[in-house]
């Protein structure tokens, strides 16, 4: 299991609008997120406009190319785009990924002896 983290920043003139079109998320764009091997997917929103995205995966190369080759992901993505402020590309292709530095599960594990999560992918 791989855990994924990313930031993208929101217009802050938008913020609303953007946490409104978030409730609900279309369906079948829901759909497609779990069809894709996505699962524990959240969305936080900081001050600003700062968007902080968390979600886990047993491939993310593949969860990526479903999503990019999803027409129904690059409808929701199309619309989604005019929200984010600095973002070339679809947003869920060109989000700025972040580098864990400490995960509670996988440090008990070690100090354990137990296998961490990360060791089983």
């Amino acid at each position: 299991m791989t855990r994924v983290a990313f930031q993208l920043q929101v217009d802050p003139a938008l913020v609303d609008e953007y946490v409104a079109r978030h409730t609900p998320v279309w369906p079948e764009m829901l759909a497609e997120i779990e069809a894709s091997g996505r699962r524990n997917y959240s969305l936080f929103l900081g001050d600003g406009g700062r968007l902080f995205g968390y979600y886990e995966t047993d491939d993310d190369a593949a969860a990526q190319a479903y999503l990019a080759a999803s027409p129904v992901a690059a409808r929701w993505e199309a619309e989604m785009g005019r929200f984010f402020v600095g973002l070339a590309g679809r947003p869920d292709q060109a989000a700025t990924p972040l580098t864990e530095v400490f995960n509670l599960h996988d440090q008990l594990a070690a100090a354990a002896g137990a296998p961490s999560e990360s060791d089983a992918s």
